[in-house]
């Protein structure tokens, strides 16, 4: 029998099937039971490959249990989805349909299938992602504080700094514990860490938020995270390279940490910092390619668990 694929229309109460070459529609509610139920018949169909789109958080859910009951699965971003539907002629929209055309997608264009985090990684990395709301709110508070002079809204403003350190502050701790306890992320945080310009902070987002750090290569880990150039070109016209798409809270994390060690603290990203200002680069273009080699370096030392070292061959841009 040929293995099939699947496609998972995901929403916040219902999960809708589509299964090729059989060509079967199925619907089960979003819940425990019914879950358990669907994963079991997707299991008796083999799939050589089940697809979901990335909606907001639901499909996370499916996406892990799935994965534990050992069934490739790739979570894909919808828009790609989106634009395969249009070029199929596909321009009505149900779950029925976009089920259908998910599972179309999962035959012909075949996306990896990749790991999926665990719950407990879910949850870190949920933790992650709240430091940084709460870290920009923290920025924003801070900002007017210095700009009112009014006291009562003075006295308002430090409570709700004091609110969010001691949320932050709560936060940090239970990173680090976790962490502690597991000897593996542990190992990998003073691999990142050794990282001359890199804290702990920086670790911790790529630890949960990019887990695949070490598992690839140096062009995939790049466009990964959006800091690969892509060419513009098109027949006569030269377009200049530039950045697309990939995971922005990683280049968030990392822009500081960059600067810092192109700036000040590390002397290799300095030497290349300067070495691209020399050559004309502007310093947005030349600080792209220095998170790009940091982000090379740092995927070279976790794939290796090997410190930092400076001149690192697998580093060059």
């Amino acid at each position: 029998m040929s293995k099939s694929f699947i496609g998972i229309d995901v929403s916040k109460n219902n999960l809708d099937v589509h299964i090729l070459p059989e060509g079967l529609s199925l619907s089960y509610r979003y819940e425990g039971k019914p879950m358990k139920a669907l994963i079991k018949k997707l299991k008796t169909h083999e799939p050589e490959l089940v697809v979901l789109e990335a909606t907001g958080g639901y499909e996370i859910t499916i996406g892990i249990a799935l994965a534990a009951a050992g069934l490739p699965v790739a979570i894909v971003n919808p828009r790609q989805v989106r634009d395969y539907a249009r070029a199929l002629g596909i321009l009505a929209k149900t779950d029925k349909i976009d089920a259908y055309v998910i599972a179309r997608f999962a035959q012909d264009v075949k996306p990896e299938a990749r790991g999926q985090l665990t719950f407990k990684e879910l949850e870190l990395k949920s933790l992650v992602a709240r430091r940084q709301q709460l870290v920009e709110m923290l920025s924003a508070e801070t900002c007017r504080l210095s700009r009112t002079t009014v006291p009562q809204v003075k006295s308002g403003i430090q409570k709700v700094i004091r609110v969010l350190e001691a949320q932050i502050k709560a936060i940090d701790d239970d990173l680090d514990n976790e962490i502690k306890k597991n000897p593996t992320w542990n190992q990998k945080l003073e691999v990142i860490t050794s990282f001359t310009g890199v804290g702990k902070h920086t670790a911790h987002t790529l630890l949960f938020a990019l887990p695949e750090l070490g598992s690839l290569n140096r062009q995939e880990v790049a466009a990964l995270a959006g800091v690969a150039p892509f060419n513009r070109d098109s027949g006569m016209l030269r377009g200049k390279r530039a950045i697309s798409g990939g995971r922005a809270n990683i280049r968030k994390a990392l822009h500081m940490p960059t600067l810092a060690a192109a700036t000040r603290w590390n002397k290799d990203m300095m030497a290349f910092y300067q070495h691209l200002i020399s050559r004309g680069k502007k310093h947005k273009v030349a600080m792209t390619a220095c998170m790009r080699k940091m982000l090379i370096t740092l995927n070279a030392m976790v794939k290796n668990n090997e410190p930092y070292q400076p001149k690192i061959r697998e580093v060059r841009a």
